[in-house]
């Protein structure tokens, strides 16, 4: 198959991932603001579509990652695996996003297409298909964003609350609704710097796996990729997934103001810390673990644990879903266009 070819169907299943990605994690960045009232929800989607655009065009340590850490040099300059590697990446990771936005559960993005990468590269070579560094880095990543995420989340409030707790509830509100909105902008932001890099990694991997981009300078992202997969996050934040939105807004707890300042703040603080060390984290899980951390310093009872466990659920299953849908995707594709099934 021609390689021009090839890297054109891996950017328009990048570009759909990226909108994929918007549709679900745009409601992860602005749940919170829409579940204080602070921001009404079509505002609060456009502000977040804007933001995560912006953060977008930021940062390559995570592209980096995707892109040239994950799966072997020698497996990617293989043009009749390596591009397909990449391809069935972008091909399967929103099977499983979509199904999963249309259940309202807050779902790993991110995970959906390392998992999907991952799967393909391991049927395609086995594990010699994967390098152990990058497959760490992403191991690392499902751990620490819900931990460190209600951990930050938890602290925060708990600061907060006592440093603000001779403030009247008047003043405070006042101060805490306009502090949210620009924790809410520094969520979608940091969501855009950590997610829109995986798409770009993928493209910018097929591009070099096709030799269609010169990496004798290193390895770097080229302006046309980074645009374009920030102005497919953008559109994808605008259609927005309602359900997601509620799920995290409100049914995990209900929560103030303060309280969402607090969550959106140690979410955001969580992804851009591993974004700029190039760990793929998942921002759903980030912003998942902040919520519960921030209403288990109420107690226990805060928490509504049954709608965690669905969330639970959804974070134990994408990794292994996903890793199917890649294999699948890779079979597919690589027998429809080589006529070569395995």
């Amino acid at each position: 198959m021609d390689p021009v070819t090839i890297v054109i169907c891996v950017v328009i299943f990048a570009l759909l991932f990226d909108m994929a990605n918007g549709w679900n994690d745009a409601s992860n960045a602005i749940a919170t603001v829409v579940g204080t009232r602070v921001m009404r929800p079509v505002p609060a989607v456009i502000f977040g579509a804007i933001m995560n655009g912006v953060g977008a065009l930021f940062s390559a340590e995570v592209a980096k990652t995707v892109g040239a850490e994950i799966v072997p040099k020698a497996i990617l300059n293989d043009m009749g695996v390596g591009p397909f590697i990449f391809m069935a990446a972008v091909a399967g990771a929103p099977i499983w996003i979509t199904w999963c936005t249309l259940k309202g559960l807050p779902i790993s993005c991110s995970h959906s297409l390392l998992g999907a990468l991952v799967g393909a590269a391991l049927f395609a070579s086995g594990t010699s298909g994967v390098m152990g560094d990058g497959i760490m880095k992403v191991v690392k990543g499902i751990f620490i964003s819900p931990v460190a995420g209600f951990l930050f989340g938890l602290i925060l409030v708990v600061i907060i609350a006592r440093l603000c707790s001779k403030m009247k509830p008047r003043k405070a509100n006042w101060f805490f609704d306009k502090a949210q909105v620009i924790s809410a902008g520094a969520m979608a932001f940091s969501h855009g710097t950590g997610d829109a890099q995986k798409a770009m990694g993928i493209i910018t991997g097929v591009m070099i796996a096709t030799h269609q981009q010169d990496v004798s300078g290193g390895f770097y992202i080229e302006p046309w990729v980074r645009f374009s997969c920030a102005a497919a996050m953008f559109f994808g934040s605008l259609v927005g997934g309602w359900g997601v939105m509620r799920t995290l807004g409100s049914r995990l707890g209900e929560m103030k103001s303060y309280q969402g300042f607090a969550a959106e703040t140690g979410a955001s603080t969580t992804i851009l810390l591993n974004t700029l060390a190039g760990v793929p984290i998942s921002t759903t899980h980030s912003i998942t673990g902040a919520i519960m951390g921030v209403a288990a310093a109420k107690g226990r009872r805060a928490v509504r644990w049954n709608v965690g466990k669905k969330i639970l659920f959804a974070w134990v299953a994408t990794f292994p879903a996903s890793m199917a849908t890649g294999a699948v995707c890779y079979i597919l594709l690589r027998g429809l266009l080589m006529g070569a099934w395995f």
